[in-house]
């Protein structure tokens, strides 16, 4: 395995079926708890410019060294990965802002966040569809990075009102 495709499948998590996506964002949650509890949020917002960034390259290599001209071919998981770091944001965030033991699994928005990213991902409304259809690694990154900026906003908005921010 080359070492953009292992980038590009997440060390070979998007060899996994059926849905491959899904488990590219299952797996990315452990690795980003990972990184919030070494490093908090600074950590995990770096991490994700890191993993789009690889992402981005790794994808462009894969696609142009593929036999076929599949511009998103489903082995590649980082594009979900960058997406569902990007959807844990304010959960991260939160708990770095409120000084919360960094160890902590706050399971409910976790798994709100895996919900809302997967629905944006695989729902591909506007401007994620917009991005699906570059055919290009930018798109193949971007429609992701989309998804999960808009499951982060959801995730932001159940948080306020779970917590009650928005009623007082």
């Amino acid at each position: 395995m080359t070492a953009a495709r292992l980038v590009a499948t997440f060390g070979g998590v998007g060899l996994l079926r059926p849905a491959p996506g899904s488990w590219g964002s299952a797996a990315a949650i452990p690795v980003a708890w990972l990184i919030h509890g070494l490093g908090g949020f600074p950590a995990l917002a770096a991490a994700t410019l890191v993993v789009f960034l690889a992402g981005w390259r790794a994808t462009a290599a894969v696609i142009a060294g593929g036999p076929e001209p599949d511009p998103d071919p489903s082995e590649i998981v980082i594009d979900e990965v960058a997406g569902q770091w990007l959807a844990l944001w304010p959960l991260s965030a939160g708990l770095w802002h409120a000084g919360v033991a960094p160890w902590i699994f706050p399971y409910p928005g976790w798994i709100g966040a895996f919900l809302f990213f997967r629905l944006f991902d695989i729902w591909k409304p506007w401007p994620v569809s917009w991005a699906d259809r570059r055919h290009d690694a930018l798109g193949v990154m971007l429609d992701d990075v989309i998804a999960g900026i808009m499951a982060a906003i959801v995730v932001s908005a159940a948080a306020a009102i779970s917590h009650g921010w928005l009623m007082q």
